[in-house]
């Protein structure tokens, strides 16, 4: 077993820290630019280049069913879950096989939205809060509970 991090943006480090250290499972933190992690033994940092794409590639290629990913990224998201993982936003929510494919479609038309294409900009995703916060932290150890008894 092991968590996946896509940590460029991650609101929830420090709870996936303490989250993985109660169930000793590793941690690896991949991102473009080098991140300050905790010196423990369970905690891994990866930094690829800064090309397109680079840590959702380094991400997938290493996803697999006893993998938990932490990402917003909806389409890291959805190679994530068809390579078996499971994966979880940063505000908790899940990434489902069932509920991927709207939620790639919805990132679509709102990409959309926000350039302007129909009618006025509109703004991004509402603030990260402490609801977020505590949505994850209950979902991640959910998350790992499962897998440790094989889902």
């Amino acid at each position: 077993m092991k968590i996946l991090v896509d940590a460029d943006a991650c609101p929830v480090k420090e709870e996936i820290y303490k989250v993985a250290w109660r169930h000793e499972i590793p941690v690896t933190i991949v991102s473009n630019s080098p991140i300050r992690i905790p010196v423990h033994p369970l905690v891994d940092r990866v930094v690829v280049s800064d090309g397109f794409d680079a840590a959702d590639d380094w991400i997938a290629e290493r996803a697999d069913a006893g993998s938990v990913c932490i990402t917003a990224d909806i389409l890291l998201a959805d190679r994530c879950l068809k390579a078996g993982a499971v994966v979880i936003a940063p505000n908790g929510k899940p990434f489902t096989l069932s509920s991927i494919g709207a939620a790639v479609a919805t990132r679509a038309i709102m990409a959309d939205l926000r350039a302007g294409a129909v009618g006025d900009p509109i703004g991004g995703p509402p603030p990260f809060g402490k609801v977020d916060r505590s949505r994850f932290l209950q979902a991640l150890d959910e998350a790992l509970v499962r897998l440790k008894r094989g889902r």
